[in-house]
């Protein structure tokens, strides 16, 4: 039986990386492109087989975890198109929540700047004297608004979120958030990686479940550091696309983030060398090969 064409489908929306399409009333495509975004910008550059390492991970990662989650299909599933194979999965049509779920399980990024400017993060109280990559005593619930492409997700009040969807469904955020995030973070680490934060979406389906949705624990979604060079107080190495976000505010690129002007397209280098950083986050913590994942290379 031949597979679909993409045109067969149609299209719904399109993210910052993603592409989604309509199979059926219940079904939905959701296409991972190798798009690269940062500072709310999508880049000119793309990474080579961005797409495909995203899918694979997500893959590995709503096995791993013990939480409903969208797929309604395997990676080969025969309503996937050639065109998008290895990079695309078919998932359930959920009522998606209005709220980022993000895990910290140490302190940087908009965590740390918060912190330094109230001693809060996301309405916590943290103690005096964190630096950046301080380890946090357990994981804490940051969550953030969903902003539209071109805006910049805001961090929220664990309060706020339960305005935006009630408290019983807020407390089941946060609690699927930390439980989700602690199973990982602890899987990750005995293969040599911390998952630093991460950030998750969710959506009811049908029947009024909460299901994992989106894409989880990519290099995208998350912060991957090697452990064997962790040390608070500096910012760390990484396996994701904070080297894409440190080249962009570092000397090389000429660009000014606080100008009007867009990013520069990152050089082969830059690229060559991303991609690099999130195949080998996607061996380290799945102990699969990535030349294995199906689809065609690019």
């Amino acid at each position: 039986m031949a597979r679909p064409e993409l045109s067969e489908y149609l299209h719904l929306a399109s993210g910052k990386v993603r592409e989604l399409y309509r199979i059926d009333d219940d079904h939905l495509l959701f296409v991972a492109t190798d798009r690269i975004s940062a500072f709310d910008y999508i880049l000119d550059s793309e990474i080579p087989d961005k797409g495909r390492i995203l899918t694979a991970m997500s893959v590995f990662f709503f096995n791993l975890v013990e939480a409903p989650n969208h797929l309604a299909g395997p990676p080969d599933d025969p309503r996937i198109p050639e065109a998008v194979l290895g990079r695309a999965l078919v998932v359930r049509r959920l009522e998606m929540m209005p709220v980022e779920c993000v895990a910290r399980g140490y302190l940087t990024g908009s965590g740390l700047l918060d912190y330094q400017a109230t001693g809060e993060v996301c309405g916590i109280p943290l103690p005096p004297g964190l630096v950046e990559a301080s380890a946090f005593a357990s994981p804490l619930f940051t969550p953030a608004t969903k902003a539209e492409i071109g805006a910049h997700d805001e961090n929220i009040s664990f309060a706020k979120v339960i305005e935006l969807v009630g408290p019983v469904r807020a407390t089941q955020l946060r609690d699927r958030t930390l439980q989700i995030y602690v199973q990982a973070a602890e899987h990750a680490l005995k293969n040599g990686i911390i998952i630093a934060d991460t950030k998750f979406e969710f959506g009811v389906d049908a029947n009024d479940n909460l299901v994992l949705a989106d894409e989880v624990f990519t290099p995208d979604s998350s912060r991957y550091w090697p452990a064997d060079g962790y040390r608070a107080g500096v910012v760390q190495q990484s396996f994701d696309k904070q080297f894409v976000r440190n080249w962009l505010t570092g000397p090389d690129s000429g660009w000014d983030r606080n100008g009007t002007e867009p990013p520069p397209a990152l050089p082969d280098d830059v690229i060559a060398a991303t991609r690099a950083r999130y195949v080998e986050a996607y061996e380290r913590i799945s102990g699969l090969r990535f030349d294995d994942w199906i689809g065609p290379t690019a």
